[in-house]
């Protein structure tokens, strides 16, 4: 497997709306709009540009992975990075086959394109995501 350049690098936040002043004020970073996936339970704004993306996840409910994760820590901290991948379909395959401890089989829908979640216990403690090249939507400002 080959993977690409680093999508973005997630940070999980009770809310979104306290961590942004941080990252607009103190650094300087822009962001584009904050969105909901629904399925995942969890709001998400990307900032920066396309040389250093972080996302910014917050949990939908207490109960959600994201939620739960949060609540463990009580604070926002790393949550997980992301690689560009061509053909996630046939790299989760790949994976499965060799013996990878997936989270997702198949891919889902994200925040900027179809994607799927390697478990931490495969990376030694990192949730890695995956993030398919051909579904990617142009990057936010």
């Amino acid at each position: 497997m080959k993977l690409g350049a680093i999508h973005h690098v997630a940070i999980a936040v009770p809310r979104i709306e306290d961590a942004l002043p941080f990252f607009r004020e103190t650094l300087g970073l822009a962001g584009g709009e904050i969105r909901e996936i629904p399925d995942q339970r969890v709001r998400v704004i990307f900032i920066g540009d396309g040389g250093q993306r972080i996302e910014l996840v917050q949990p939908l409910d207490a109960e959600s992975g994201v939620g739960r994760f949060v609540a463990e820590r009580g604070r926002p901290t790393l949550h997980h990075i992301c690689y560009v991948v061509d053909d996630l379909n046939g790299t989760l395959a790949r994976l499965a086959r060799d013996g990878v401890e997936l989270i997702d089989r198949a891919p889902r829908r994200g925040a900027e394109g179809d994607v799927a979640f390697l478990h931490p216990r495969a990376s030694g403690g990192v949730l890695v995501e995956l993030i398919d090249r051909a579904s990617l939507r142009a990057p936010i400002p």
